[in-house]
C-alpha cells in the first residue's frame, strides 16, 4: 500500500503505483479536472506518476506557481511539433521554460519571418484541439541514441552522448517525441492562452563557432486576461526602450565607425551621468570612502599576479606593446587599489580603508550579445574596495548594504530581491573564514529586516557574495548591487598589515558596486521613467517658450535669473509656432515649461505649463521658484547609513 500525506497533514492509504491523476479522482472531480501535476517528496511530476511507499504529497493546479513552467514547458514541445509539420527537415535542438515564457531553437535552412511565426501560431492551435495526452516513455540511453540517429536529430544525439545516465525519458505527444526530463500537463488541450513573440539567432549552446541556429520565443498563460497583461507590457517596454529614448532625447549614441558596445555621451545625457556621478561621489565621503583613480592600461604580469589572466582572459582585450612589454586596457580596477595599498606598511589602526573609484573598464563582449547600454565593452564601474579585518568585516558589510539599499531607494527604487551566494565545491581560503563571511553577509541583510534568497554553492571561488536585484516599474528586476568578500587577491598579492601584536595579518578584501556601471544603471533609469525623470535628475529642469520676438528679451532675463538661482533653465528661441514649441518641449519631457506672451511681460509673471497636468495658470517668477526648490536637487536624506 501507499500512504499519502497531504498538505494538511492528513493521510490516506491507496494501492502501490496509484498515480496522482486517480488520487485527484478519489478526492473529487474538480480536484481531478483541474490538476496540471503533482509535488511528491518536493519534486514536481506528472499526473502518471507511480506513486511508492509513503509520500508528502500535493496536486498542483493554474493556481500554484510551479504550473506556470510546466504549462510553458508543453508550449515549448507543441511549438516544436508545429515548426516541423509545417518546415519538413528542420532540426530541434533544446527547448525549455524560462521566466517569461519559453523558446526553442531549430536549425533550418533560412531564417523564420513574422508570417513564419504566424502560420506556427496557428499550427499550434490546430494542435492545442486535437488534445492529444502527454505521455512519458522511458529507454535506455542506447536506444535513445538509435531513435534520434535514425531520425537525423544530430543535436539530440550530441546531447544523449553527453548523459551518464543509463535510462533517459522521452515525451510524446500525437506523433511527435522529444527527449525531455518532463514533467509535462495531462494533454495538449490545457494549453490556451499562447502567443509567439519573436525568432532570433543564436549559436548552438552558445558557442560563436558552432551552428547558427533560429530562437523561437512565446509566452503562455492559463488566463487570457493574464497573456493581454503581459502583451501590454511588452508594448510598455518598447515605447520605454533606451535605445529608442536615447535617440529621441537626445542622450547618447553608439556608433559603428568606433565599434559596437562603446557609448557616446551626449550633451544632455552627460549632464544627467554628472548629476549621479557627483551625487555618488558626495555621499561616499560622507560614508567614510576615500576617492581615488587608477591607469586605464597595466602590465600583463598585473593581471597573471590577480589571477584574471589565467581565470578571465576570454574577456580581455589583446596586450599592446609598450616600449618592448605588453600592456592591457583594464577588465577590472581592484588591482589597481591593491597597489595602492601596497605603497607602504599598513597598520590596524588604518583600518577599515574604504577607497572608492568611478573607474573606466574594458571587457570584451561578443558582438552578438552587445544591447545598447545594458551589455557594453566600454562602461564606468561605481567600484569600491574595502580593506579590513576579520573582526571588522559584518559591521563593514552591513554598512555597504544599508549604503547601497538607501543609494538606490534615491533613484526611486523600492522593491529590491537579495540573493546570498554561499561556498563553491572549489574555492580558496579557509573553510572557518568562509563560514565567518557568509555569516557576516546573512546578518547584514537580516538586520536590514528583507526578504532574501540563499543560492548553494553559486558564489564564485575566492569569498561569498550577496546580490540584490531591484525591480522598476513593470517589475522586471535589474541587478546592480553587489558585495563580495575575497579571501584569494589578498593572498595572491601578499597583502599585510602590522595588527596590535605587532606581527603581520593578512586583511581582507571586499568588493562591492552599489549602481554597477554609470552606463547599465543610466539605461535602466531611462527605462524606469521613460526618459521623464524626477526634477533633480532632469537634464533640462524648465524651458522658457517666448511666443515671439517681441518676448524674446524678457524670456531671456527669465532663463538668466533661473540660472542664478541654480535651475537647469532652457529657452526656445525658434521661429515656430507656441504649439509647436510646447509639443516639442513635451516630447523632450521638460519638467516644466514657462509660456511668455504680452499679457506675462506686461505684468512681469510667467505662464506655467507642467509636464504632466498641464496648464498651472500665471505666477511670479518667485512663487514659481519657491514651489519648486525643494524638487531641485537630490533626496539625500534617504541615502545616509
Amino acid at each position: 500500500m501507499v500512504t499519502v500525506v497531504f498538505p494538511d497533514r492528513t493521510s490516506a492509504e491507496y494501492e502501490d503505483g496509484v498515480t496522482p491523476l486517480e488520487v485527484a479522482k478519489k478526492i473529487g472531480k474538480r480536484l481531478a479536472d483541474a490538476a496540471i501535476a503533482a509535488v511528491v517528496d518536493g519534486n514536481v511530476v506528472d499526473l502518471s506518476f507511480p506513486l511508492r511507499g509513503s509520500c508528502e504529497f500535493r496536486i498542483l493546479t493554474e493556481s500554484d506557481k510551479e504550473s506556470l513552467e510546466i504549462l510553458r514547458h508543453s508550449a515549448s514541445h507543441v511549438m516544436a511539433d508545429a515548426v516541423m509539420r509545417l518546415f519538413p527537415g528542420a532540426l530541434p535542438a533544446i527547448g525549455p521554460a524560462i521566466e517569461d515564457g519559453f523558446y526553442y531553437d531549430f536549425d533550418v535552412a533560412r531564417p523564420f519571418t513574422p508570417e513564419d511565426l504566424e502560420k506556427i501560431e496557428e499550427e499550434m492551435r490546430r494542435i492545442v484541439k486535437e488534445g492529444a495526452a502527454f505521455t512519458r516513455e522511458e529507454a535506455t540511453r542506447a536506444d535513445a541514441l538509435k531513435m534520434m540517429e535514425s531520425a537525423g536529430q544530430k543535436y539530440k544525439v550530441e546531447l544523449l552522448q553527453e548523459l551518464q545516465d543509463r535510462t533517459v525519458s522521452l515525451y510524446r505527444h500525437g506523433k511527435f517525441v522529444d527527449l525531455c526530463r518532463g514533467p509535462h500537463l495531462p494533454a495538449t488541450a490545457k494549453l490556451k492562452f499562447i502567443r509567439l513573440l519573436r525568432a532570433t539567432g543564436a549559436y548552438w549552446r552558445g558557442d560563436e563557432k558552432k551552428q547558427m541556429l533560429q530562437r523561437l520565443y512565446g509566452t503562455a498563460f492559463f488566463k487570457k486576461e493574464e497573456l493581454e497583461a503581459y502583451l501590454e507590457r511588452i508594448e510598455e517596454a518598447k515605447r520605454r526602450d533606451h535605445r529608442k529614448l536615447g535617440r529621441e532625447l537626445d542622450l547618447f549614441s553608439i556608433h559603428e565607425e568606433s565599434g559596437p558596445g562603446l557609448v557616446f555621451w551626449h550633451p544632455k545625457g552627460a549632464v544627467i551621468r554628472n548629476i549621479i556621478e557627483t551625487f555618488w561621489r558626495d555621499q561616499h565621503v560622507k560614508n567614510g570612502y576615500e576617492l581615488i583613480y587608477s591607469p586605464h592600461i597595466a602590465k600583463v604580469d598585473l593581471w597573471k599576479i590577480s589571477g584574471h589572466w589565467d581565470f578571465y582572459r576570454d574577456s580581455m582585450y589583446s596586450p599592446m606593446d609598450v616600449d618592448g612589454q605588453n600592456y592591457v586596457v583594464k577588465p577590472m580596477n581592484c588591482p589597481g587599489h591593491i597597489l595602492v595599498y601596497k605603497t607602504r606598511v599598513r597598520s590596524y589602526r588604518e583600518l577599515p580603508l574604504r577607497w572608492a573609484e568611478l573607474g573606466t573598464v574594458y571587457r570584451y563582449e561578443r558582438s552578438g550579445v552587445v544591447q545598447g547600454l545594458l551589455r557594453v565593452r566600454g562602461f564606468t564601474q561605481d567600484d569600491a574596495h574595502i580593506f579590513c579585518r576579520l573582526e571588522e568585516l559584518e559591521r563593514e558589510v552591513a554598512g555597504v548594504i544599508e549604503f547601497g539599499v538607501g543609494l538606490l531607494r534615491c533613484f526611486g527604487f523600492s522593491d529590491f530581491r537579495i540573493r546570498l551566494s554561499t561556498r563553491p565545491e572549489k574555492y580558496v581560503g579557509t573553510i572557518e573564514n568562509w563560514d565567518k563571511a557568509t555569516s557576516a553577509l546573512k546578518a547584514a541583510i537580516e538586520n536590514l529586516k528583507m526578504p532574501y534568497e540563499v543560492a548553494e554553492g553559486e558564489a564564485v571561488f575566492y569569498g561569498p557574495k550577496a546580490d540584490i536585484d531591484i525591480k522598476d516599474c513593470l517589475g522586471r528586476a535589474w541587478q546592480c548591487f553587489t558585495v563580495q568578500v575575497d579571501f584569494n587577491m589578498p593572498e595572491r598579492f601578499d597583502m599585510k598589515y602590522t595588527g596590535e601584536d605587532g606581527r603581520e595579518h593578512r586583511p581582507i578584501m571586499v568588493h562591492r558596486a552599489l549602481l554597477g556601471s554609470m552606463e547599465r544603471f543610466f539605461g535602466v533609469l531611462v527605462e524606469h521613467y521613460a526618459g521623464a525623470f524626477p526634477m533633480w535628475l532632469a537634464p533640462v529642469q524648465t524651458m522658457v517658450i517666448p511666443i515671439g520676438t517681441a518676448h524674446e528679451a524678457y524670456a531671456k532675463d527669465v532663463q538668466r535669473n533661473l540660472v542664478a538661482r541654480g535651475v537647469r533653465a532652457g529657452i526656445d528661441l525658434s521661429s515656430e509656432r507656441i504649439s509647436y514649441k510646447i509639443r516639442e518641449a513635451t516630447m523632450l519631457k521638460v519638467p516644466y515649461m514657462l509660456v511668455i506672451g504680452d499679457k506675462e511681460v506686461a505684468a512681469g509673471t510667467v505662464s506655467v505649463r507642467e509636464r504632466s497636468l498641464g496648464d498651472q495658470g500665471a505666477s511670479t517668477l518667485d512663487v514659481f521658484f519657491q514651489k519648486i526648490a525643494s524638487s531641485l536637487g537630490s533626496p539625500v536624506a534617504g541615502c545616509r547609513s
